[in-house]
């Protein structure tokens, strides 16, 4: 479970911090035309802080597991960090919110 909450740290560090946006699904092969129609910068600082959100939520559950001994803890911080992380990323980096409005009228 902390090699998961580990890699999740990695690759939000990697797409927001390093501007490593190929790893970002869809992204990478877009034409460039319709990658200027998005704003990648908050869509990759909305993706990394999920993924950081969806770290602390395992590895809460793995620290909760320590202290009382219940797997069980820890493999419901996994599911709820995924069904809730998963959707609401997907959600949220698909949305009409981080497009570019080139033809905004005043």
């Amino acid at each position: 479970m902390i090699l998961t909450a580990l890699i999740l740290i990695v690759a939000g560090v990697l797409i927001k911090y390093g501007k490593m946006y190929f790893l970002i699904a869809g992204y990478n092969t877009m034409p460039k035309e319709k990658k200027a129609e998005y704003d990648i910068k908050r869509i990759a600082s909305v993706m990394a802080n999920i993924f950081f959100a969806m770290a602390l939520v395992i590895i809460s559950g793995v620290v909760i597991n320590l202290w009382i001994d219940n797997i069980y803890v820890e493999i419901t911080a996994l599911f709820i960090a995924v069904f809730i992380g998963v959707p609401l990323l997907l959600i949220l980096a698909n949305s009409d919110k981080y497009k570019i409005d080139s033809g905004k009228k005043d």
